[in-house]
C-alpha cells in the first residue's frame, strides 16, 4: 500500500490513476487504456467519470475500510469459542465444527474456527503430517555449502549461564566450527560468521533455517517498494548480500539434517568435555573450543569428492566492520541531530542530507555515514530544554439545559393536582 495525497492507495490503483490521467489529457485513447489495464472501454469511461468527480480518491474502492457483508456476528464468535473451551477442548477444528452444527445448530467453517482459536491463543490438537523426503548427496567441493544454525541447550549442566552454540559444518567434509553466545540473534550470527571466514575463508553458500535472524518476516516499507525491492531483508541477509554469499533457507529441520545431527553429537560429547574441564563461564567455554574443534575435526572430517576448496580469501579492502553490523536509516532534524536507541547525536558539520545511515558495529560502537563517508558526531548527554509558552486559559460556557416536552414544568395547569 502507498499513501498519496493523504489517501492510502495500492500500487495497482496508482498505476490506474496514471493511465486515466493520460486518457483525460487525450494522450492515449480509451481503447488503448483498456488494453493496458485489462478492462473494457466502458469501464475506462466509468473510471474517467469517477476521477473527474472525486479526484484520485475516486480510484479507491468504495468498500475499503468497511466490514464485510459476510462477517459473522461477534455474539456467534464468542459463543463458538466458549463452547469449544467448555465442551470440545480436545477436538480438532474440523470435528469441533461438526458437533456444534449437529447439537447447537451453529455452522462455522473449520478454517474460521482455526483462525479464531489462533487469535485467542487457545491450543488445539494438530495432526502431524508426514512428508516424503529424498536423500541428498553431499556437495563435491569444500566450501560449496556450509550449514549454519544455533543450538539451545544446557551446555554447562546448571554450573553456569545458559548458552547457545552457533555452529557451522561444511557439507562436503563435515568440518565443524562453533562458538558460544548468550542468545541466538543478529550480533551472534554476524560475529560467529566473521570468525569463521577469518579462519577458513568466505564460502560459496550458507544454508540456514527460517529463524527471524536469517529471514525477515516484515512487510516492505514504502521506501523499499519505491526502491524496487521485492521482499524485505534481515540485517544478516543484507550483510551476506554485500560480501557476497548465497543464502539458502531450509524449509524444514530435516533439510539441514547434517548440522542437526552434529548438534546431537555435541550435546553428548561436548557437554561431558566441559564437565571434565570444570568450565563454569561463557569465556572459559569459548577458550576451550579453540582446542576442542581441531581435535574433533581431525577425527571426524571426511575427504570431499573434489579436491578444490571453494572458500575465497577475505579481501583486504573489504570493510567487514561496516558490513557485518546493524544498519538503519535515521532522519536528520533541523538542528542537525538524530535519535537512535534513546540517544541523541549531534552532527558537528552541516550536511545537505535529510537522513544518515547509522551503523552499530559488533564492538558496540556507533558510526554515522553519508554516501559511504563517515560523519563526525557528538553524543548529547543533556538535551536542550524547549521553551514552552503557557497555554491560554480555556473559557467554559455553561449551557442551560432545555426541559423536555414531558417535564413537569410544561404540564398544563388542568393536570396539576388541586
Amino acid at each position: 500500500m502507498v499513501r498519496k495525497d493523504n489517501i492510502t492507495m495500492s500500487r495497482r490503483e496508482i498505476q490506474r490513476v496514471g493511465i486515466i490521467q493520460r486518457v483525460m489529457e487525450k494522450r492515449i485513447i480509451q481503447r488503448e487504456a483498456g488494453e493496458m489495464l485489462g478492462v473494457s472501454e466502458r469501464q475506462i469511461r466509468r473510471m474517467v467519470q469517477k476521477v473527474r468527480q472525486k479526484g484520485i480518491q475516486g480510484m479507491v474502492h468504495g468498500l475499503r475500510g468497511q466490514p464485510s457483508n459476510h462477517q459473522i456476528a461477534w455474539k456467534v464468535h464468542e459463543k463458538v469459542v466458549r463452547l469449544y473451551q467448555e465442551c470440545y477442548a480436545d477436538f480438532g477444528p474440523t470435528l469441533a465444527c461438526e458437533k456444534p452444527g449437529e447439537r447447537q445448530k451453529i455452522q462455522v467453517h473449520p478454517e474460521t474456527l482455526r483462525l479464531w482459536l489462533g487469535k485467542a491463543r487457545i491450543p488445539y490438537p494438530q495432526r502431524q503430517g508426514r512428508k516424503h523426503r529424498r536423500w541428498r548427496e553431499r556437495k563435491s567441493y569444500c566450501g560449496q555449502m556450509v550449514q549454519m544454525d544455533g543450538s539451545h541447550h544446557d551446555w554447562l549442566e546448571g554450573r553456569g549461564p545458559q548458552m547457545v552454540l552457533m555452529g557451522y559444518i561444511d557439507d562436503a567434509t563435515n568440518r565443524v566450527y562453533g562458538r558460544f553466545y548468550g542468545y541466538e540473534g543478529t550480533f551472534p550470527a554476524m560475529d560467529s560468521f566473521r570468525r569463521y571466514i577469518t579462519q577458513y575463508g568466505i564460502p560459496h553458500s550458507l544454508y540456514v533455517d527460517n529463524h527471524d535472524t536469517y529471514k525477515s518476516t516484515q512487510k516492505l516499507t514504502v521506501e523499499e517498494e519505491l526502491a524496487g525491492k521485492e521482499k524485505s531483508q534481515s540485517q544478516f541477509e543484507r550483510a551476506l548480500g554485500e560480501i557476497p554469499v548465497q543464502l539458502i533457507h531450509a524449509s524444514s529441520p530435516q533439510a539441514k539434517g547434517r548440522i542437526e545431527r552434529s548438534f546431537g553429537t555435541h550435546q553428548d560429547r561436548l557437554v561431558k568435555e566441559l564437565r571434565l574441564q570444570g568450565i563454569t563461564t561463557l569465556k572459559q567455554a569459548n577458550l576451550f573450543l579453540e582446542t576442542y574443534w581441531p581435535r574433533y575435526n581431525q577425527r571426524f572430517t571426511c575427504v570431499p569428492g573434489k579436491a578444490l576448496d571453494l572458500h575465497r580469501p577475505v579481501p583486504q579492502e573489504l570493510p567487514l566492520d561496516s558490513i557485518l553490523c546493524i544498519k538503519t536509516q535515521r532522519k536528520l532534524r533541523n538542528d542537525f541531530t538524530l535519535a537512535y536507541r534513546n540517544q541523541r547525536y549531534q552532527i558537528l558539520a552541516p550536511l545537505p542530507a535529510k537522513s544518515l545511515s547509522v551503523q552499530e558495529w559488533l564492538d558496540g560502537s556507533i558510526h554515522l555515514f553519508h554516501h559511504h563517508q563517515e560523519i563526525a558526531y557528538q553524543i548529547l548527554e543533556v538535551l536542550p530544554e524547549k521553551s514552552i509558552s503557557p497555554a491560554p486559559p480555556k473559557i467554559r460556557f455553561r449551557l442551560i439545559p432545555k426541559p423536555a416536552a414531558t417535564h413537569p414544568w410544561k404540564r398544563e395547569l388542568s393536570t396539576c393536582p388541586h
